[in-house]
């Protein structure tokens, strides 16, 4: 089951895309729905809250009185504590009993409004951020909704800024224009993203690589193996004792094939082989490569490795399972914080990159060339590692 968080501040637009979803097919849970169905009256969560916050914050129907509890605990961080204690336990149980009712074949919106604030980006499969300009919401909220200016402002100035937004998307989706616009694109992501995904999903397939012509550096791909890793975590837990973003994407100003690569550190690998492992790896969208990039590496034994793909064909990445300590581990490393440190074995390796493309319609031999460049640059490498006293990060 894909499962698809849907976030955005206050006047964004995020209840257009919802319902555009929804038409899309998709099975919706609404955080704001459910939140208020866990203190309708009758409930024990309603009972709590009138033990701790007195029968001041009930209406005379007998409903929970949101702007009288807003005042009690506004300003007041431990009254927010005793709050939040009572209804998220309550929120997080009937959003279970919600996901967990959907079809097997549905595609699960999350609409949470909070996903940013409570880093739940691991989470879900995938991640839609609803953004518009603070000037554009706060039109929205006075002249649509009948907000004071002062109040609107207030809401806005409480929610994450955009750059903590734009860090958790995946998928960023500019509602500045038409809500026509806006439905156009939501659209285009649903058939072109989140359909093949829940596809790949489903059978447990990975998204295919670009190819190997390198592209431009991008700023983000730290912040998507970020994510990605997050979603690692939370497939696998404490199985993964480190986790870190190595290869090309990883070294910053280095043009390189789309593909982010993730290493995964284990106490041994009989824990990457272990069936949680796998089966958790894969119901978060990372099912195992069984190819030869499993097998042992250039140097014998300590490289011995497990690869899993992302199924997502918006991301194309790699995450490679090996043994903390090992040589396979440790190279990855290094090599990494080699590039990052180096900036003339930096251009060398761009260099290299640019001419593997090329041969690829001259009739060279680009594997031959790249194992030439690579066993003399591990050579450098080592000696820099030794000249500077690099050490890899401890677990």
């Amino acid at each position: 089951m894909l499962r698809v968080g849907l976030t955005g501040g206050i006047g964004s637009g995020k209840s257009t895309v919802a319902q555009e979803l929804c038409a899309l097919g998709a099975h919706l849970v609404d955080a704001d729905v459910v939140a208020r169905e866990v203190v309708e009256p009758g409930t024990p969560a309603l009972a709590e809250i009138v033990d701790r916050f007195g029968a001041e914050v009930i209406a005379p129907d007998g409903s929970l009185d949101r702007p009288a509890l807003g005042r009690v605990v506004f300003g007041d961080p431990a009254a927010l504590r005793d709050l939040e204690a009572i209804t998220h336990p309550a929120i997080w149980a009937r959003t279970a009993r919600l996901v967990a009712a959907a079809p097997d074949d549905a595609v699960v919106v999350h609409d949470m409004p909070l996903l940013v604030e409570k880093r739940m980006t691991g989470e879900y499969h995938l991640v839609l951020v609803v953004g518009a300009g603070e000037q554009v919401r706060l039109d929205r909220l006075v002249r649509l909704r009948g907000m004071s200016e002062a109040d609107a402002r207030a809401r806005i100035a409480a929610q994450a800024d955009d750059a903590d937004r734009r860090a958790a998307a995946d998928v960023w989706l500019d509602n500045e224009g038409s809500v026509e616009a806006l439905r156009t694109v939501v659209r285009r992501v649903w058939h072109y993203r989140i359909v093949p995904f829940d596809e790949n999903l489903r059978v447990g397939v990975p998204s295919l690589p670009p190819g190997p012509v390198p592209s431009p550096p991008d700023p983000t791909w730290p912040a998507q193996a970020h994510r990605l890793m997050a979603r690692v975590r939370h497939a696998v837990g404490d199985a993964a004792e480190t986790l870190d973003h190595v290869g090309p994407t990883s070294v910053p100003g280095l043009p390189a094939e789309d593909v982010v690569d993730m290493q995964v550190g284990v106490r041994s690998m009989a824990d990457a082989d272990d069936a949680a492992f796998v089966a958790g790896m894969r119901a978060m969208g990372f099912p195992r490569m069984d190819d030869e990039r499993t097998a042992r590496g250039p140097d014998g034994a300590g490289w011995e490795q497990r690869v899993h793909g992302a199924c997502d064909p918006g991301r194309v990445a790699h995450v490679h399972v090996r043994e903390v300590g090992t040589a396979g581990w440790e190279a990855a490393l290094r090599l990494r914080d080699w590039l990052r440190a180096e900036p003339a074995e930096r251009a060398a390796y761009a260099e290299l990159k640019t001419r593997l493309a090329a041969s690829l319609t001259t009739g060279g031999e680009p594997d031959e060339a790249k194992e030439s460049w690579f066993a003399q640059a591990r050579e450098r490498c080592d000696a820099w590692a030794e000249r500077t006293g690099w050490r890899p990060p401890a677990p």
